[in-house]
């Protein structure tokens, strides 16, 4: 049982408080908070990957949905977002759990911001690269997969990286769809015990510990791709 009810605890107290919630807080990011942010940016990123190549598309037909779709979710807060395929489907008699849902609406948001972020990225690799793909018999997917992506691919992998750190701290709205991840067992601790701010300064430790290490991860990729670019 968690502490207290309208009583002032002291240092000690508080101390086992935390440490008591410090492992339901641990377990729903191991189980929810980080998987769902990694399932989410691997879809994302297959999204992203599609609409970019369809807004770089001469053919309008094609261009126009990846443009209304980048345009729709970047101009929609992604808490509407999550409400709508949580609470919005189940009136068109699309009923989903709430992990599923999360992953759906998170990785949505993830494809129209990261397709910014690769179109921008294919787009900066000089044309003479294509060129030559096109001078050794190579035709536009050829040249796009064999060519461009894998410069494009040392470009975007910096701002890509935010984007995931960025998902790691918005898995918390998954909490009011009702996942159970980090900050949804500190809410849940909280209401029993009253101690508002001091789990939720301790949810936000975990979570600055949690990108802390990813920003150390993303550092060490971005230095051996510029010594590697360097060469």
């Amino acid at each position: 049982m968690f502490l207290v009810n309208n009583v002032q605890v002291g240092l000690t107290d508080n101390v086992d408080l935390i440490l008591q919630a410090l492992w339901p807080m641990v377990e729903g990011a191991i189980k929810y908070t980080i998987p769902l942010a990694l399932v989410s940016f691997f879809i994302g990123i297959i999204i992203a990957l599609i609409t970019a190549v369809m807004r770089l598309s001469p053919i309008r037909l094609v261009r126009a949905p990846a443009t209304f779709y980048v345009s729709a979710i970047r101009g929609t807060p992604l808490l509407v977002q999550l409400f709508i395929v949580f609470y919005g489907l189940p009136t068109l008699g699309i009923t989903l759990n709430p992990l599923p849902s999360a992953v759906i609406a998170f990785s949505l948001n993830v494809g129209a911001y990261a397709s910014e972020i690769i179109r921008a990225s294919i787009s900066s690799i000089p044309k003479g690269q294509w060129e030559a793909g096109y001078t050794i018999g190579m035709n536009y997917t050829t040249t796009l997969r064999r060519i461009i992506l894998p410069q494009a691919t040392r470009v975007s992998i910096p701002p890509l990286s935010n984007t995931f750190i960025s998902l790691i701290k918005d898995t918390s709205l998954a909490s009011m769809i009702l996942v159970t991840e980090l900050f949804r067992k500190a809410q849940e601790i909280a209401a029993t015990t009253y101690q508002f701010m001091l789990l939720y300064m301790e949810a936000a430790v975990l979570y600055w510990i949690i990108c802390f290490a990813l920003s150390i991860v993303q550092e060490v990729v971005e230095r051996r791709l510029d010594r590697y670019i360097a060469k």
